[in-house]
């Protein structure tokens, strides 16, 4: 082989082996963002309605919380270590978490108890320490199911105490989790509710029966800040060539509150 052969073969090698380096540079840095910035999710269910839609796109904040095992944006087994940089939710945040009984499946809920806060759902009015959220009829909402149905709900402002307000529903008028019994959320736990009150497996039900029971902080993923995308599921029964009028436009780029 030639000198100048060797050279070429040397070169190329060479070229090949500083491609990978970069291409390994830019998987590690998004792997690194989507651990320690933001990473992105996607609402499959109707729970968190109307603050969240079935199709919406997430971008979870997770430094507001700090970083455990959760954080991660893949799923493996690792030991309960705690959080580090750890913050408390505020009461009134929405919250992406894995849930307990699969922690591969991130689910997302509002926090409305504080370890030490005493919880209770009264003929579908939420109490906090014995204070009640005020609630402020705002309307007749159309609350979306899993399968693209939906159903008339009555469309509230909630404010909790310290003044953080936002939409729930309500479809029924005394539904299976409009009374409970009072509960005082431990060191360490949430109290999670959806905005959807009727249709959500949350802190109101026992993790044994599906729900979320009182969801532990080292499974806190991060903070949902804004919806980035939405598409409206329920156009996939229509011809595909109307499916671009899905796209809810006036989602994009939204805050979550």
């Amino acid at each position: 082989m030639k000198a100048s052969d060797t050279k070429a073969t040397d070169s190329k090698a060479s070229t090949w082996r500083g491609q990978a380096v970069q291409l390994l540079a830019i998987v590690l840095a998004v792997f690194l963002a989507k651990g320690a910035i933001a990473e992105p999710f996607y609402v499959p269910s109707g729970s968190m309605e109307p603050t969240l839609l079935i199709g919406d796109a997430l971008l979870a904040s997770k430094f507001p919380y700090g970083y455990s095992a959760a954080s991660l944006p893949i799923q493996i087994t690792l030991p309960e270590t705690g959080r580090v940089l750890g913050g408390t939710p505020k009461r009134g945040d929405v919250v992406v978490f894995r849930w307990p009984g699969d922690r591969s499946q991130a689910w997302v809920k509002r926090v409305v108890g504080l370890p030490g806060d005493r919880i209770q759902m009264r003929q579908g009015q939420l109490f906090i320490n014995d204070h009640a959220a005020e609630l402020q009829p705002d309307g007749i909402g159309e609350a979306e199911d899993d399968n693209g149905g939906s159903e008339p709900a009555h469309r509230y402002i909630e404010t909790l105490p310290g003044g953080v307000h936002h939409q729930i529903f309500k479809i029924y008028d005394n539904g299976r989790l409009d009374n409970t019994q009072e509960v005082t959320v431990p060191a360490g736990r949430l109290f999670v509710m959806g905005d959807n009150r009727d249709n959500s497996a949350d802190s109101r039900v026992p993790l044994r029966e599906g729900g979320v029971g009182l969801l532990p902080m080292d499974d806190l993923v991060g903070r949902a800040d804004a919806v980035v995308g939405s598409w409206d599921l329920g156009i996939r029964s229509q011809p595909i060539v109307t499916w671009l009028s899905g796209f809810r436009l006036s989602r994009f780029f939204t805050a979550v509150r």
